[in-house]
């Protein structure tokens, strides 16, 4: 019995690792990309193009449904237009956001959606964490920010971009975990509900946005076979990111995606300097990388101890507290709201 229970942990242990893996290869391949896309061909329309990534992937999943690799499953209108709503301006809020503050602020900004997704946990579900994994959270933010955060400038017109970015992306990862939770949606079912409504929101509203951001008209870009190819592998690899995305927040929750999620941080820095120069490459960065790990390896320990982090049942049967995600737990039980 202990045997087949082992057995039975390792495995689940083993496609948590391959769903982490998968999104950091994805994430990290796709940023890569698509730096090399904007900076180098100068193909500058950001929300053009995830509105084409959103578009691809509506393409694959219609394709599995059609194949029968997708069963079919419902998730009402209300839900499907407040996800929407939050992934929209979680894209749009971070655009405008990049354009209107200094890179250190928006690293600030990125950085404060733990806080958020943490409070919404909280909130929402009823969730507690322990003394270790707070402060597992804040070794991470620390060591991020020691080695991202240089300028930092503030405007008003920017303060809001980052609050409307940051709470709109932090709402939507959360929704990601609930909608999945509550219809019991697959990964795969829910992008197939999601993406075909992003794909025309924002390649519909995408043009118009990258001409006030650029002042460039996205059919005015003098496309040739180079930038399409890139275009193309982008579309490709999002396909990728957005099914990970939703599969590592479906096995674990948004604070977790956001707390280890940073290890693409530390791996695109790496990576960026190998591949684009290493002038950025100092001490004070170096001590940064190294703090944010030890703090994900802390906050993977700490999460996934008997009480590291709990939802606490609302139920009529009892108040025992139960185990809401870490590392080895790769799995969830529905959630006992309606």
């Amino acid at each position: 019995m202990k045997k087949m229970s082992s057995t039975k942990a390792d495995r689940r242990a083993a496609d948590d690792a391959a769903s982490w893996l998968f999104n950091v290869v994805t994430s990290v391949g796709i940023i890569l990309v698509n730096k090399a896309l904007m900076a180098t061909y100068g193909f500058s329309f950001a929300t053009t193009l995830t509105g084409l990534h959103f578009a691809t992937t509506t393409l694959l999943t219609v394709a599995l449904r059609w194949l029968g690799y997708i069963q079919p499953s419902h998730l009402p209108l209300p839900d499907l237009l407040k996800f929407v709503l939050f992934a929209n301006c979680s894209i749009v809020g971070m655009n405008v956001s990049l354009m209107w503050n200094s890179v250190g602020f928006y690293q600030i900004a990125k950085l404060s959606m733990i806080p958020v997704s943490c409070f919404l946990e909280v909130v929402l579900d009823n969730v507690r964490y322990s003394r270790d994994t707070k402060l597992s959270i804040l070794v991470v933010l620390l060591g991020v920010a020691v080695c991202t955060v240089t300028d930092v400038s503030v405007n008003a017109k920017g303060l809001i971009a980052a609050v409307i970015a940051v709470w709109s992306t932090s709402l939507q990862q959360y929704y990601v975990h609930f909608l999945q939770r509550r219809y019991s949606l697959g990964s795969f079912n829910l992008l197939g509900h999601t993406a075909p409504a992003q794909a025309a929101s924002l390649l519909l509203v995408g043009p118009f946005l990258d001409y006030w951001l650029t002042n460039n008209r996205v059919d005015s870009y003098a496309y040739s076979v180079t930038p399409i190819l890139f275009i193309l592998l982008s579309c490709s690899i999002a396909v990728g990111t957005n099914l990970s995305q939703f599969i590592c927040i479906g096995r674990f929750t948004a604070v977790s995606f956001q707390v280890l999620g940073h290890m693409k941080t530390i791996l695109v820095l790496i990576l960026g300097f190998i591949l684009f120069g290493k002038e950025g490459l100092n001490l004070h960065v170096v001590i940064g990388m190294i703090i944010a790990v030890a703090g994900m390896i802390w906050y993977g320990n700490a999460s996934s101890k008997p009480g590291g982090k709990e939802r606490r049942s609302l139920s009529m049967n009892g108040n025992k507290p139960q185990k809401h995600d870490g590392l080895p737990e790769s799995t969830e039980e529905v959630d006992d709201k309606v």
